[in-house]
């Protein structure tokens, strides 16, 4: 099967222009070494573990990017009164907000210090 797949070659580009001595195929570029390939595909495992493990372990280090515990200590623009319950903007979205103490007008801001399902409590920034 492999001779005749380089008689194929040999024969298609005989006749065509690149049928110089340069441009020769030899069968031997067709066999496979054993060892070398069980070798190769030992070494490419190896290091996709290897990065897997690096990964996975860099992984709990990394400052989390969503989710309720990205918002907290997040500044938010008050959009109706506080006394003590209102609407914020936070990063593109309204809120519910609860206020800690005090009162806040349209158009302070206000630090986010805990998140409840779908409401925030927030504190006046100094």
């Amino acid at each position: 099967m492999l001779e005749q797949l380089v008689e194929f070659f040999q024969s298609w580009f005989a006749n065509t222009n690149l049928g110089s001595p340069l441009f020769q195929i030899d069968s031997s570029w067709f066999q496979v070494d054993p060892l070398r390939l069980i070798i190769l595909i030992v070494i490419a495992i190896a290091a996709l573990l290897a990065l897997a493990i690096i990964w996975g372990t860099r992984a709990p280090r990394r400052k989390i990017l969503a989710g309720k515990e990205d918002l907290i200590g997040k500044i938010a623009e008050v959009k109706t009164v506080l006394k003590p319950k209102g609407i914020v903007l936070i990063q593109g979205e309204l809120w519910t907000a609860i206020l800690e103490a005090g009162r806040a007008v349209p158009g302070d801001t206000v630090v986010i210090t805990k998140v409840d399902h779908l409401s925030v409590s927030v504190t006046k920034n100094k």
